[in-house]
């Protein structure tokens, strides 16, 4: 039962961060500009590898040299139009319309921050990929849940930035506070979310089905229109799924330090996310910050 409540939060969490794209649908600019930067580098770095052969093919210095600067840059690319949609977010929040311009400016504000978290994360991640790269089940199970820990741990580490500009350690005691303070409610978030943008993913790709049926007869041409109409919907999709969980993190994080449900978030009863009841001492806000009792999830 805990799990459908965490769920049912989870999609009470979508549905409102729904409301805030589509009064804002300029939001969905911020994780476009990250996933084509970042398949921009991604495609530069192999092709480089690529080219030099034989050098990267077995675990090395050279191999995770390689790792370390796929993991860095992709980490900060990633977190910067992140921290541009947190950013943008708060601003909405406040009641005015959020600027991609300011958004990015914002972000670029905190670029040394991003920056130490970026290789901190590309250290870690070299470090998991090592550990499963050993021939040895009991390592890989043990990078496996220290992946998982890690992402927990992390999961608010970019709104601690653009939030309250932290030193290193701080914002990584602060994020992992915040979880696990709001651990029902973030997870139940991140699993509906995901969810979500999986139906539209789905969807997208049955746009793209659709297409083949109404122009496949053509040839070489219907086979590209079904490839751009159906890879514009899937990733649609994705976009939408991207926005809809960074800003439904920036919620939740404002809530859990400033105690006040932002515009758009009014009528959700934060003080019982999660399905805890009021006088619980744990699990998620109500036991650190009370009962609010705002309204209906």
């Amino acid at each position: 039962m805990r799990l459908f409540s965490r769920l049912k939060t989870g999609f009470g969490m979508a549905r409102r961060s729904g409301r805030v794209l589509r009064a804002h649908p300029k939001l969905l600019a911020f994780p476009l500009l990250g996933g084509l930067s970042g398949i921009a580098f991604v495609v530069t770095l192999f092709g480089s590898l690529y080219a030099t052969g034989p050098l990267f093919e077995s675990p090395g210095p050279a191999l995770y040299g390689a790792l370390f600067v796929a993991y860095l840059v992709e980490t900060f690319v990633a977190s910067f139009f992140t921290a541009a949609l947190v950013a943008a977010t708060r601003t909405a929040f406040r009641g005015e319309e959020p600027s991609i311009r300011d958004a990015i400016a914002t972000a670029w504000r905190h670029k040394w921050p991003l920056l130490a978290w970026s290789l901190v994360a590309a250290i870690v991640g070299v470090i998991i990929r090592a550990i499963e790269g050993q021939d040895n089940l009991v390592a890989q199970l043990l990078a496996g849940l220290f992946a998982v820990a890690w992402g927990v741990m992390t999961y608010f580490v970019v709104p601690v930035i653009v939030f309250r500009n932290p030193s290193v350690s701080e914002m990584f005691t602060e994020s992992a506070r915040t979880f696990k303070d709001t651990w029902g409610e973030s997870i139940g978030a991140m699993g509906a979310i995901d969810i979500v943008s999986f139906l539209l993913a789905l969807a997208g790709a049955g746009v793209g089905v659709v297409t083949f049926l109404l122009v496949g007869g053509l040839g070489t041409a219907g086979l590209v229109a079904t490839a751009i109409v159906g890879g514009s919907a899937v990733l649609l999709g994705l976009l939408i799924g991207k926005s809809l969980s960074g800003i439904a993190k920036t919620a939740l994080y404002v809530y859990a330090t400033e105690d006040t449900a932002p515009e758009y978030f009014e009528d959700m009863d934060f003080g019982r996310l999660g399905g805890d009841d009021a006088t619980s001492s744990g699990g998620g806000l109500t036991g650190t910050l009370g009962g609010s009792g705002r309204g209906r999830i």
